[in-house]
């Protein structure tokens, strides 16, 4: 079992990590989602379920697993796939928005995707293992010595869940598990929902046919030889589960009409009776909640053994499904045990297993006989070994649960595979060793004390700011012979993240038995700054016991993610790295979100506009559907301090775009220095956050015009895509609000001397409208949003006794901005439980705004100076002699004082070797008065 709290922490690290992919293509309209538990209805009874239906236009929603087994109390981390449904709303409908307008029902669990996964299919050159003696793996994992101890039995089904599969071949054609209650007759003879699912069944295409008529066949046909190929038959290869029988699953379409159904066949095989299901496919990144309960459902609640490729991309990286908890993950050796050149590693992957040139029955219909085998190379290779062994371990020890035969072969794998030169570099990426199928079947002498959870409090899924301190509760199970004497130690890998208790002492535990640190847990610290952006910071836990027992295991967390929360007062808003609110992208994977007291997400996307004609357009909002526009990114990364100079919390950051040319026209040339501020008090202070965007202009051009505002896509209680939008010309608020249930009311107020603008949009206008978003949200439409609502036609959305689902753009004009000119624009977000209390919080908005202004700039004597900035070693401070005498403090990001030094008359230099890179406020307390500077310290 892998440790679950990292999977949400990895899925959006991996987007920022240079040796990782982008996240796996989805299936366009269809999402999944999952009701909590207790809804205490069926779907199509809940009535802020089905409103949020009709505010998505959804066309269906269908429970997607109506058979499958319910937990039992007596399997705590079972899951209830009864509560997953498969959405079907109009492909411009975004997950960002899906997720708001679902979520906010109270009643659902979480809104994903569906993501597409790949085979991992690698072609290899047929001659890579011309000598004798062609399946060298069989020796290598000493699978002959294994078959002297168990040779399998008929009884226990592998779920192959692949491509077709070529059911003529003559070492396959004996191996499938048909399924004879259900003969071809047009009926369903067995009552399970399928209809003569004699074969098995081809979810891709929705038929009962998973057999090799196309030409998908290949792969599925090599994994199945490799798994469970006929043995003794005097014939081709033989699979290392030698009498072990097959199911064919097909999840590939052989036709442009089918889909990826994966993990639909996953369920389907651990509910029609498979022992071990064989996952040679996947895709890095794009960690699902859904995905991982597929797993868990057929792992605990049907106790399957799962088994994955681990990925053919040569990095450090998560590749699901080998990645989720319950899944054995398999990377891929060659005939020397080196680590193949193409094998992805990790800390989450389990063991290794041979997987180059591997030779296996070829699926190929194009051949004259049905006799033909290929050598092929890949991590799909190598996981239906450990397959046909777990099948093996299942017949020769069947009072073991699913997780004790994963145990069992992690345990008796050769670790004498880590001695390889070639190997030294991966210690502890490559898992407990190459598969060794003869120990993992011989006796049950093996031991395994394993971490199964771990708890972090506070729990953070968008990842840990510097300065946070964390509690670490684990729970220890022994899988397999009882081991005495048993302690855990905690071990950071990473400068950025301090143990400061990591010790547990567990004593001994007998098979099953389980242990907590719960009462006393760890203790961790994350580094006060110079973080990277976005860090992975790895622990490592390392168990030991009497007898020489040793093992271990890795956590990583996500530290100094690219946004941070302003919280402090009753709005809550993430501020991000490129100028986004509540969320980094349409995907909603980095930030928490806009929410007003712990209130639902009000905020399903919003963000900084620019724009000086209707094709040259910054922004990192939605695009096109599906994606959103790249134009910023990040110089400074935003970070908050606590106190700041002028409020309770203050978060500065800075980006820009590319500047115009042939090759990137539609740029606006403009770097952006971001602030955001948050009070605790007085009362109204606390349903503010300040923004305030410094704007330089960068080309050789002038500007003119330049419009700068703020988009807001609102979803606000109590019915979420039932809001109207509304302009306050008093006090420069355009807000929005649900008419005929009004909880809260949110919205964006034009600070500062100039026109303010705005325009809201129907997000449900039909096509034809000028702003359609069933296509995007255009460049176009962008300027039109911006520049066309200084008029009074487009001020208001939504009709006042119905609603409806409703944007808004508040904007302001800047008439010219010359070349290295510099101006600011200031907004306010709002919230409030009443008008009138929205209202209240523009006006001490308004108030603080200009109470900033009027302290903003204090004049620092002539001649004061503070260079270099950046700065490295030290900063020279620089004073005219009428100051006399001076303090000079350093704050770090957090508003904690870094350093402090007296300076005679005229200045002098401040140490600043021992301080982390990062940024400072620097301030100077001298008789006549104090002044501060903002620097970066390199």
């Amino acid at each position: 079992m892998k440790l679950s709290f990292t999977l949400l922490l990895l899925s959006l690290l991996l987007e920022f990590n240079s040796a990782g992919a982008q996240a796996p293509p989805t299936r366009p309209g269809l999402l999944v989602v999952k009701l909590r538990a207790g809804a205490g209805a069926p779907a199509a009874e809940l009535p802020a379920l089905q409103a949020a239906l009709q505010t998505l236009r959804a066309t269906s929603l269908t429970q997607k697993f109506p058979r499958s087994l319910a937990p039992s109390p007596e399997q705590p981390a079972a899951v209830d796939l009864r509560r997953v449904f498969e959405l079907s709303v109009p492909p411009e409908v975004s997950l960002a928005k899906a997720r708001a307008v679902l979520l906010a029902t109270g009643v659902v669990e979480y809104v994903e995707p569906l993501y597409v996964r790949q085979p991992l299919y690698l072609p290899n050159d047929p001659l890579a293992d011309s000598t004798a003696g062609k399946q060298y793996y069989l020796r290598l994992t000493q699978a002959y010595r294994a078959w002297d101890f168990m040779k399998g039995d008929t009884s226990v089904v592998i779920g192959m869940t692949d491509t077709g599969i070529r059911f003529t071949h003559e070492d396959l054609r004996r191996q499938v598990k048909y399924n004879y209650v259900d003969p071809i007759n047009g009926i369903d003879d067995d009552g399970d929902g399928y209809i003569d699912n004699f074969y098995g069944w081809d979810f891709s295409n929705n038929n009962n046919d998973p057999r090799a008529n196309d030409d998908n066949a290949v792969h599925g046909t090599e994994t199945s030889g490799v798994a469970a190929g006929q043995a003794d038959n005097g014939l081709g290869i033989a699979g290392v589960g030698f009498n072990t029988k097959f199911l064919p699953l097909q999840i590939f379409p052989g036709t442009t009409t089918g889909a990826f159904a994966g993990f639909e066949a996953i369920v389907y095989a651990a509910d029609h009776g498979c022992r071990v299901i064989n996952m040679s496919w996947g895709g890095a990144g794009g960690y699902s909640r859904f995905e991982q309960d597929v797993c868990t459902y057929a792992a605990v609640n049907r106790d399957v053994v799962l088994v994955a490729a681990a990925g053919n991309t040569p990095a450090d990286l998560l590749f699901y499904p080998a990645s989720y908890d319950h899944v054995l993950s398999i990377t891929a050796t060659d005939a020397a045990d080196a680590k193949a050149g193409f094998s992805t590693y990790s800390h989450r992957v389990d063991l290794a297993a041979p997987g180059v040139a591997i030779i296996s029955a070829l699926g190929s219909k194009n051949g004259s006989v049905d006799a033909d085998y290929n050598y092929n190379t890949g991590t799909s290779l190598a996981a239906p070994q450990v397959t046909g062994a777990a099948a093996l371990v299942r017949a020769h020890f069947p009072q073991l649960n699913a997780e004790q035969v994963q145990a069992q072969i992690r345990q008796a794998a050769d670790t004498s595979m880590y001695q390889v030169p070639a190997n030294a570099a991966y210690r502890g990426y490559l898992g407990t060793g190459r598969l060794n199928v003869a120990r993992a079947v011989a006796a049950l002498t093996q031991r395994e004390a394993r971490i199964v959870s771990s708890t972090i409090a506070p729990a953070r899924p968008s990842g840990y700011a510097p300065g946070d301190t964390l509690r670490l509760a684990v729970q220890v199970r022994n899988l397999l012979g009882p081991v005495a004497g048993l302690s855990v130690r905690l071990i950071s890998l990473s400068p950025y993240l301090t143990v400061r208790a990591g010790s547990f002492a567990v004593g001994s535990l007998a098979t099953l038995a389980e242990a907590t640190n719960e009462a006393a847990p760890f203790r961790l610290a994350v580094a006060a700054g110079g973080i990277p952006v976005n860090t992975k910071a790895t622990l490592r836990y390392d168990l030991a016991g009497e007898a020489g027992y040793r093992s271990t295991q890795y956590l990583e967390l996500l530290l100094n993610p690219d946004y941070v929360q302003l919280n402090v007062g009753d709005l809550s808003l993430s501020l991000t790295g490129r100028g986004n609110l509540g969320y980094d992208d349409i995907t909603a994977t980095v930030g928490q979100g806009v929410s007003y007291r712990a209130s639902t997400p009000l905020l399903s996307e919003g963000g900084l506009l620019l724009a000086t004609t209707p094709t040259r357009v910054a922004d990192h909002l939605r695009s096109t559907t599906g994606a959103a526009r790249q134009s910023f990114f990040e110089l400074m990364q935003v970070a908050r301090m606590a106190p700041g100079p002028r409020a309770d919390q203050e978060a500065r950051g800075t980006f820009r775009d590319s500047l115009p040319d042939p090759q990137r026209p539609r740029s606006v040339g403009v770097r952006v220095r971001q602030r955001g501020q948050s009070w605790a008090a007085p009362a109204a202070l606390r349903d503010v956050i300040l923004l305030d965007y410094s704007l330089l202009n960068l080309t050789a051009d002038t500007l003119k015009p330049l419009y700068a505002g703020i988009f807001t896509d609102w979803d606000l209680p109590g019915t979420p895509g039932r809001n109207v939008a509304r302009w306050d010309s008093v006090n420069r608020v355009s807000y929005a609000y649900d008419p005929l249930d009004p909880r809260v009311y949110a919205g964006v107020q034009v600070l500062g001397p100039r026109p303010a603008g705005v325009y809201a949009i129907d997000n449900n206008a039909p096509a034809g409208t000028p702003i359609y978003f069933g296509d995007g949200f255009s460049p176009a439409e962008k300027f039109l949003a911006l520049s066309g609502g200084f008029n009074r036609a487009h001020r208001e959305a939504g009709a006042a006794a119905t609603g409806t689902d409703v944007s808004q753009v508040v904007s302001m004009l800047v008439p010219r901005l010359a070349p290295g000119d510099s101006t600011t624009v200031a907004f306010a977000v709002l919230a409030a439980p009443s008008l009138a209390e929205l209202q209240g919080a523009a006006q001490a908005a308004l108030a603080a705004y200009q109470q900033v202004l009027a302290t903003a700039r204090p004049a620092a004597p002539p001649g004061w100076q503070c260079y270099p900035n950046p700065a490295q070693s030290q900063l020279q401070v620089r004073m005219p002699a009428s100051v006399g005498a001076a303090t000079v403090q350093v704050f770090d990001s957090q508003g904690r004082l870094a350093a402090q030094a007296a300076l005679p008359t005229g200045g002098g230099p401040v140490a600043l070797a021992a301080l982390p890179p990062g940024l400072y406020v620097v301030r100077v307390l001298a008789a006549a008065g104090s002044w501060t500077q903002r620097i970066s310290h390199e």
